[in-house]
């Protein structure tokens, strides 16, 4: 594909992307609701989480293996059909019976099924299209159509739970699939072929070079292992968002869009810097410091008074800031030092990594919220953060990550 039409193919497959995005989001925040103000139970929002990624941990380093090896555009088409089969599905049996959550669990469980493919392949779809030099950017862009998409997405998915039942919000996710695969059918992408036959043998065979190649590399090896960290760290307390802010912050559903909007804006400011200007420092640098801002963000979530909504509302702001300039820049990192060919699978393995410890975090939410309280395991677990991002500034070979690349482009 010529250079100077990366852009124009890249907006275009995002155009139909940021439709399901916003539909998805409206979704999945309509269903955080329902939860919340129907049950009230950390555990039922505990066992929703899990529900809706271990799927995607379990199946996530086969599912890379096979994006690797398939047209990812394929991939992305497939994925998005699934996601709307597996909504039309639902709607049919959530409007034919009494609402239980287990048909909410499985139907989150699908879904993760779906993102297990999608997530990944869409990731590996960047370095195909977008010049080396420009992939941060285009990180920042889509942290940017992300945050627009969790901007308006929680209001129209609080629209859409107040006024509608559960299964006919549904409906909005087969809109978003049909936008996102029309989107997809117009464009090209590239695909680096192999010649491997499909096998259980090459496919265990092709899921063992993708764990090679992370550890062979020192630096990507702990960048792995500090954000899994943070991860299991933040997860338990993350679920019981909605909870702090119905529970302990005294809000109702107003509230709880307001927090996931302005979350969503902090994202968009976040992505508006990284896609607007070429920012040049490290961005492993940019990693670690995202690392201490969204520990401290998770202290004072814990730490304010009940009273001071307000301040909890721009303690969010700072969190959407940190996590997208952290998601763009922990992006970019794996984009520029894995080989195209094999970023299906690391993108896969790393979800499935940093999830499946996350699973086990979650199954004690419960436990936590009923005897340590959601305040104190805020202040934990941002204490926690905080400090594996020091660690990560103090690690050297950690801080080397790019650190060639940078110096060849400077002399060049």
């Amino acid at each position: 594909m010529e250079n100077e039409k990366w852009l124009q193919t890249y907006l275009f497959i995002w155009s139909g992307q940021f439709i399901s995005m916003l539909t998805s989001y409206a979704v999945n925040f309509a269903i955080v609701i329902w939860l919340s103000l129907e049950h009230n139970s950390a555990e039922v929002l505990a066992i929703a989480g899990i529900s809706a990624i271990l799927p995607q941990a379990v199946i996530g380093s086969f599912a890379g293996v096979f994006i690797d090896r398939w047209s990812r555009k394929k991939v992305l088409i497939l994925s998005d059909a699934f996601l709307a089969l597996c909504a039309l599905i639902m709607i049919i049996l959530l409007r034919n019976e009494t609402i239980n959550l287990n048909w909410i669990y499985l139907m989150l469980s699908l879904r993760s099924v779906g993102n297990a493919f999608h997530s990944p392949a869409m990731q590996a779809v960047a370095p195909l299209l977008v010049p080396q030099k420009e992939l941060l950017r285009v990180s920042g862009i889509n942290q940017l159509l992300q945050s627009l998409s969790g901007v308006v997405g929680p209001a129209i998915g609080t629209l859409a739970i107040t006024y509608m039942s559960i299964h006919n919000v549904l409906y909005l996710d087969v809109i978003g699939a049909i936008a996102a695969i029309t989107s997809l059918v117009f464009v090209r992408i590239p695909h680096p072929k192999t010649e491997i036959k499909p096998s259980l043998s090459n496919v265990l065979m092709e899921l063992k070079d993708g764990y090679k190649t992370v550890l062979k590399n020192n630096g990507l090896t702990l960048l792995f292992l500090y954000a899994m960290m943070v991860t299991f760290f933040i997860m338990p307390a993350a679920i019981m968002f909605p909870l702090l802010t119905t529970g302990y912050y005294q809000g109702g559903k107003i509230e709880m869009s307001i927090i996931q909007i302005v979350w969503s804006v902090g994202m968009l400011i976040g992505g508006t810097v990284l896609g607007v200007f070429k920012v040049k420092i490290p961005k492993i640098i940019l990693v670690n410091t995202m690392y201490i801002i969204l520990g401290l963000y998770f202290i004072l979530c814990g730490w304010l008074p009940s009273s001071w909504f307000i301040g909890y509302t721009l303690a969010t702001l700072l969190g959407g800031i940190a996590i997208s300039i952290f998601s763009a820049s922990f992006t970019t990192i794996l984009q520029e030092e894995i080989a195209p060919n094999m970023l299906g699978r690391v993108f896969s393995m790393y979800y499935s990594m940093a999830v499946l410890p996350t699973v086990i975090g979650l199954l004690f939410t419960g436990v936590i919220a009923e005897k340590i309280g959601m305040t104190n395991s805020f202040l934990i677990s941002g204490l926690v953060v905080v400090i594996i991002g020091v660690l990560s500034f103090l690690t050297p070979v950690l801080m080397k990550i790019g650190r060639n690349r940078n110096v060849e482009a400077t002399r060049g």
